[in-house]
C-alpha cells in the first residue's frame, strides 16, 4: 500500500519554513550516514563528532532514528512524514543548517569510488 502524500500539509510545511524537497532528501541522506557513517560496510568503523556540524545529542538521536527508519530507502520521502519524525530542536537545527547538508554528505567517502 502507498502512502499518498497530504499535498495541502507538504505545501504548508514548505511555505513556513522555506524548505524545498531537495533539503529534506540532503537531511534524510545525512541522517542515514548519522546512523551508519560507515555506510554499511562490514568492520568499517567511523568515529564522528557531531558537534563539528554544531549538532547537540538529542539532534543527532533524533537523526539517527530517522536514518534507522528510513536505512534502505531513496532519500526522496514525502516530507511531512520526514518532518513529523523531527523534534523541535531537530527542525530548528535543520532550518539553521540547510544550506550546511551537503558539506556533511561531502565529509564521508563515497563508497562506491575506489
Amino acid at each position: 500500500m502507498t502512502i499518498q502524500p497530504n499535498q495541502s500539509r507538504i505545501q504548508e510545511i514548505r511555505s513556513i519554513t522555506g524548505l524545498r524537497p531537495t533539503h529534506f532528501a540532503d537531511l534524510v541522506r545525512v541522517a542515514q550516514l548519522i546512523y551508519d557513517p560507515g555506510g554499511g560496510v562490514s568492520g568499517r568503523v567511523v568515529a564522528v563528532n557531531w558537534r563539528e556540524f554544531e549538532m547537540t545529542e538529542p539532534v543527532v538521536a533524533n537523526l539517527q532514528a530517522l536514518g534507522q527508519k528510513y536505512q534502505y530507502e531513496s532519500p526522496h520521502v514525502n516530507l511531512d512524514l520526514v518532518w513529523d519524525d523531527l523534534m523541535p530542536e531537530t527542525r530548528s537545527w535543520f532550518m539553521a543548517n540547510r544550506s550546511l547538508l551537503w558539506r556533511i554528505e561531502e565529509a564521508f567517502p563515497a563508497l562506491d569510488e575506489d
